[in-house]
């Protein structure tokens, strides 16, 4: 269980084998009130962000206009309902990321983006500063192609600007949401829960455009 190395990715046949049974959550945000494993209400959208320790990353989101709800938990890997444990020992695959839900016609995804961007390194390959391992890679998960392609774009538009002050190149993925699994409650907006708790969110200091 302990012998992977946690700068890569596992394969398939590597990855923890999970579980059928779902986190058990009370499912209220804790700063807002609002259901977080509610579908997305009609009109509004969602995306799937990892940038590093979910903590910090969460509160980030939770605290801008147009954003409806968010959650913390697993994404991008390959065992089904795994533990906070379990994802870091580097063999489920999975990153730490957020889910926002988010009304476009108050905040659109490239909006999102540009805070995402500004927010992490995104040139750090299966790291973020001090926080090592496959779970802390930045990675962008998308619901459809339009959403996609606005991903790309931004990607290419951060490169740039990356590139001029001469950074290294972004190591984010892009991939298409297979699943979320919510991580445990204690982690459902932890920041708010609290508030001296560790963030270890630090950006290049590079502006996104837009």
């Amino acid at each position: 269980m302990f012998g992977h190395d946690r700068m890569r990715m596992p394969s398939a046949e590597e990855a923890l084998a999970g579980r059928d049974t779902p986190m058990q959550i009370s499912g209220i945000h804790h700063v807002n009130d609002r259901d977080i494993a509610s579908p997305v209400p009609e009109g509004f959208d969602e995306i799937v962000l990892g940038l590093g320790c979910f903590w910090g990353a969460e509160r980030l989101f939770w605290e801008l206009p147009g954003v409806w709800t968010t959650a913390v938990g697993y994404a991008g890997g390959y065992t089904p309902n795994p533990t906070y444990d379990e994802t870091c020992t580097g063999k489920t695959g999975h990153a730490e990321v957020v889910r926002v839900v988010f009304n476009p016609a108050e905040i659109s995804l490239a909006e999102l983006l540009k805070v995402f961007w500004e927010a992490h390194d995104p040139t750090q390959g299966m790291r973020q500063g001090n926080d090592i391992g496959n779970e802390y890679r930045s990675i962008i998960l998308v619901r459809n192609e339009h959403q996609r392609d606005i991903a790309r774009k931004s990607l290419e538009e951060y490169g740039q600007a990356l590139q001029q002050v001469g950074k290294g190149e972004i190591t984010t993925q892009i991939a298409s949401l297979e699943a979320f699994y919510y991580a445990e409650e204690y982690h459902q907006q932890y920041l708010s829960k609290n508030p001296m708790g560790y963030c270890g969110l630090k950006g290049t200091g590079v502006s996104c455009p837009i």
